[in-house]
C-alpha cells in the first residue's frame, strides 16, 4: 500500500504474499523491523514468547466484566510487549449488542475502555478512558480507523518517521506529544470473535526498545485472538446479567403505596458479582384499615430462574394480604405455593403488618434475617422473632410477634446480601450492621445510607434488599377508632360517631351510606360474632369503615329469596361500596367495606 510518497506501510498479516515480500526494498524490510540480514530467532527467545502468550489465559479474562478485561490485556502487554498500550471497543458492544462486520464508508462508534503505559510515556494524549474515539472536530481517520476497523485487518508501522505519527495519532497534539516522548515504532491489531469486530487494541514502543517486527505482529494477533474470546464472554455474561436485573427490577413496586402513620423507603442494589443476581424481592401494600404489610423475601440460588420463582412468590403473596390475612397465615399459605412449584425452590421470607391506631407491628418469620429496630435517639436492637422454617420446607405453623413503635422509631428489613461474607460469622456481620445503623443519622438510614454503611458495602457478591419503615410523629388525622357497647344500641351509636366524624371532614354527602354501612356490620356482629369489638373510621385515598368482633365465622354474601326478611346487609354493601371484605384476627375477625371519596 503507498501512501502517495512512495512509501510502503504493512496493512495485514506481514507473512502474507511471500512472492511481495521477496520483492519488497530494503527500505520496506526496515519497516517492517527486519533487515535483509536478520538472523531468525533461536528456540530459547521463541520458546519464552510462547510462554508469556500461554501465560495470558490467567492473566486477561479474570473476571466477567467487559472493562475489566479489556483493562486485563493493556496490562498484560506493558511492559512485557510494548511501551505503551490502548483498547478501544465498538459502542453497540458495550451495550450488549452482537459485534460489527463493517462494511460502510464510515468508522463505527469506539469508545477508549482500557490504557496503560510505561511512567516515560505518562505524557502522551491518548484517548480517555469512558470517552468516544471521534470526540473533536480535530480528530481524523487514521491508520487504525482504515483498515485495522474498516478491514478487520492488523496494522504496523515498524519505524515511524516524521508524517507517520498523523497517521497513528487521532489528533495533532496527540502526535507531537507522541514525537516528542520518542515512540517510534505503532502495532494496532483488531479484536474479533466470532468473525465480528468487538474492537482494536495498539501498541507503540518508545526509545530504548527495538521496533516492532513480524514475529511481534504475529504474536500480536494470536493475542488478540485469544483477548477477543475474553471480551465476547463478558459482553454476553453482560447483556444475560442485564436481562436479569431488569426483569427483576419490573418484578418490583414501581412505587410505595400511601402508608398512614409511616415514611417508607424501599432500596434494591443488585451485585457486580458474576451470578450475583436472583431472587431477593420487597412489597409494600396498603390494607383496609389504615395497616400497611411489609414484605421482604429471598429466594435461594441466582439468575433468571430465581427471579422467575420471585415474580410467582410476590404475586401469590399479595393476593393473601389483599385478602387482609394475619401475617403467620400468609407464610403458611406461601409454603403451600412454594411446595407446589415444579423447580422446589426454598425462600425466606419476613411479613410484618403496621396498625396506625397503636402504632404496632405483627409480623412473622420464615428463615429470615431478623429485623433492627433503631429508635429516635440512635440506639438499636434486632426484634427477637421466633424464626420459621423457610417457605417450601413444608414445617408449619409460624408464630407471630407484636412490636410497638414509638413516634421517630425505624424497622430495617433486609436481605442477607447485606450482611454475608465468605470470611466472616453471620453474627458477626450483624453486630456490624447493628452498629452501622446506630452511626446513621435518622435522614440517612431513611435515605437508604444502610446500603453502602452495611457490612457488605459496595464488595458485596450478593444482591441486596433494604427496606426502611418510620413510624410518624403523630396518629394520622385522618383515622379514628371507637369501642363499641355490646348491647342493642350499638348501630345506633356507631351511626352517631360516623355522621359526627364525616361533618367534622366535610364529608357529609357519604354519610348516608355509610350510616347504611355501618349499621349492617353491626348488625352483623350482634347476631354473628358475639357482639362489636371496636369501630375504625378511615379517611386516606378512600373511606373506610371496619367492624370488629370475636366471631370465628368470615361473613359470606347469601342468595335471599323474595320472602327471606333478612340475609341482604352484604348485598346492600356490595352495592353501595367499592368493595369490601373480612379478615381473621388473633381475637377473632374484622369485616370492612371501602367508599370512594368525592373527586
Amino acid at each position: 500500500m503507498s501512501d502517495g510518497k512512495g512509501r510502503r506501510r504493512v496493512v495485514g498479516r506481514a507473512s502474507a504474499g511471500r512472492g511481495a515480500a521477496a520483492n519488497r526494498s530494503a527500505g520496506a524490510r526496515r519497516r517492517l523491523g527486519r533487515s535483509a540480514g536478520e538472523v531468525p530467532l533461536d528456540r530459547t527467545v521463541t520458546r519464552g514468547r510462547l510462554a508469556w502468550l500461554n501465560s495470558a489465559a490467567s492473566r486477561i479474562g479474570t473476571t466477567l466484566d467487559l472493562e475489566r478485561t479489556t483493562q486485563e490485556l493493556a496490562e498484560f502487554t506493558v511492559p512485557g510487549f510494548a511501551d505503551g498500550a490502548a483498547v478501544d471497543i465498538l459502542e453497540s458492544v458495550l451495550r450488549g449488542d452482537e459485534g460489527s462486520r463493517w462494511t460502510g464508508t464510515g468508522i463505527p462508534l469506539m469508545r477508549a475502555t482500557a490504557l496503560c503505559a510505561i511512567e516515560e510515556l505518562s505524557s502522551l494524549e491518548p484517548t480517555p478512558v469512558g470517552e468516544t474515539t471521534l470526540r473533536t472536530e480535530e480528530a481524523h481517520e487514521t491508520l487504525l480507523l482504515r483498515y485495522c476497523l474498516r478491514q478487520g485487518k492488523p496494522v504496523m508501522v515498524s519505524r515511524m518517521r516524521e508524517d507517520d505519527f498523523l497517521e497513528v495519532a487521532p489528533t495533532e497534539s496527540a502526535a507531537a506529544k507522541m514525537r516528542a516522548a520518542g515512540v517510534h515504532s505503532y502495532l494496532a491489531v483488531p479484536l474479533i470473535a466470532r468473525g465480528l469486530l468487538l474492537g482494536s487494541v495498539d501498541f507503540v514502543r518508545g526509545a530504548g526498545r527495538p521496533p516492532f517486527s513480524a514475529t511481534d505482529l504475529a504474536l500480536a494477533e494470536h493475542l488478540a485472538a485469544q483477548a477477543a474470546v475474553y471480551v465476547d464472554n463478558a459482553r454476553l455474561y453482560g447483556r444475560e446479567r442485564e436481562h436479569v436485573v431488569s426483569l427483576q427490577r419490573t418484578l418490583l413496586p414501581r412505587a410505595t403505596p400511601v402508608t398512614p402513620g409511616l415514611r417508607v423507603q424501599a432500596e434494591y442494589a443488585p451485585s457486580t458479582a458474576h451470578h450475583g443476581v436472583g431472587g431477593d424481592w420487597y412489597d409494600v401494600m396498603a390494607l383496609p384499615g389504615g395497616r400497611t404489610a411489609l414484605m421482604v423475601g429471598d429466594v435461594m440460588g441466582h439468575g433468571l430462574p430465581a427471579a422467575a420463582t420471585m415474580g410467582r412468590l410476590r404475586a401469590v403473596a399479595r393476593t393473601l394480604m389483599t385478602l387482609d390475612m394475619a401475617p403467620e397465615r400468609v407464610l403458611a399459605r406461601l409454603d403451600l405455593a412454594t411446595r407446589d412449584l415444579e423447580d422446589e425452590q426454598v425462600a425466606t421470607f419476613l411479613c410484618a403488618v403496621f396498625d396506625p391506631a397503636d402504632s404496632s407491628y405483627t409480623m412473622a418469620s420464615a428463615g429470615h434475617l431478623p429485623p433492627l429496630l433503631v429508635d429516635g435517639r440512635g440506639s438499636a436492637g434486632f426484634v427477637d422473632l421466633p424464626v420459621g422454617a423457610p417457605l417450601g420446607a413444608g414445617i408449619i405453623p409460624y408464630d407471630p410477634v407484636r412490636l410497638e413503635a414509638r413516634a421517630g422509631d425505624s424497622l430495617v428489613m433486609y436481605t442477607d446480601g447485606l450482611v454475608k461474607s465468605r470470611r466472616a460469622d453471620l453474627d458477626h456481620q450483624l453486630e456490624l450492621l447493628r452498629s452501622a445503623a446506630c452511626a446513621l443519622a435518622p435522614g440517612a438510614l431513611e435515605g437508604g445510607g444502610l446500603i453502602e454503611r452495611a457490612p457488605a458495602g459496595t464488595a458485596r457478591f450478593d444482591e441486596a434488599v433494604l427496606l426502611v419503615a418510620t413510624t410518624a410523629p403523630a396518629t394520622p388525622v385522618g383515622l379514628r377508632e371507637w369501642q363499641l357497647p355490646q348491647e342493642g344500641r350499638a348501630a345506633s351509636v356507631a351511626r352517631g360517631l360516623v355522621t359526627d366524624q364525616l361533618a367534622a371532614w366535610d364529608l357529609t354527602d357519604l354519610a348516608d351510606v355509610c350510616e347504611l354501612v355501618v349499621s349492617e356490620l353491626v348488625g352483623n356482629a350482634l347476631r354473628y360474632g358475639n357482639g362489636p369489638g371496636r369501630l375504625r373510621l378511615l379517611r386516606g385515598e378512600r373511606l373506610v369503615v371496619e367492624v370488629s368482633d370475636t366471631g370465628p365465622d368470615l361473613p359470606q354474601i347469601q342468595h335471599a329469596d323474595l320472602s327471606d326478611e333478612g340475609g341482604r346487609g352484604l348485598q346492600l354493601i356490595n352495592m353501595l361500596c367499592r368493595r369490601w371484605g373480612s379478615c381473621r384476627t388473633v381475637a377473632g375477625k374484622v369485616v370492612w367495606a371501602e367508599q370512594n371519596l368525592p373527586s
